[in-house]
């Protein structure tokens, strides 16, 4: 597990002032609001830069970051992603996981054979879809309760039933 989370990726100059138009990946777009101090991986290091949000819209955050007082300070950093610390990161409800701690956990069934790993969750309709690295190409499977039963972040796999698993998920061609 990292001990930072991907929030955002800045996408664009908005305005003549050095503000970023920034696509939220965050559950809660409004925390952008709160945070003060966002980091810019650079190279292996998170650095830290003070910013100020001045408003989040339709899936966008508005974002002026120390440094950037023009919009070519702006366009230096286009599609560089934004994180924050884990201190300052949602808490979770019971059962909940951060999706970034999911991202390379084995998927194994009962017997503990391995099936893969996931590389991906993706969120587009009311249900989590997990995209999973399997010897024979990529599968994708609803993140039901009854297909993966267990989620053990801390050991780093979650748990399937091969026969629902079966019944719901789709491998590339």
């Amino acid at each position: 597990m990292t001990d930072y989370m991907l929030i955002g990726t800045i996408l664009k100059p908005q305005g003549v002032r050095g503000e970023a138009k920034v696509k939220i990946h965050a559950s809660d777009p409004e925390a952008f609001l709160r945070w003060k101090t966002l980091y810019l991986l650079d190279g292996s290091v998170y650095a830290p830069v003070a910013a100020r949000t001045s408003r989040v819209h339709d899936g966008f955050a508005y974002v002026t970051l120390e440094g950037c007082a023009t919009p070519e300070d702006v366009e230096r950093l286009r599609d560089r992603a934004l994180y924050i610390d884990r201190a300052h990161a949602a808490p979770l409800d019971e059962g909940e996981v951060y999706i970034c701690d999911l991202i390379g956990c084995a998927v194994v069934d009962a017997a503990g054979e391995r099936l893969g790993l996931v590389t991906d969750v993706l969120q587009h309709g009311p249900v989590d879809v997990y995209v999973i690295k399997t010897p024979v190409g990529m599968m994708m499977a609803p993140a039901l309760k009854r297909v993966f039963p267990e989620v053990d972040v801390a050991a780093r796999q979650v748990l399937v039933d091969r026969e629902r698993l079966k019944e719901v998920a789709v491998l590339e061609d």
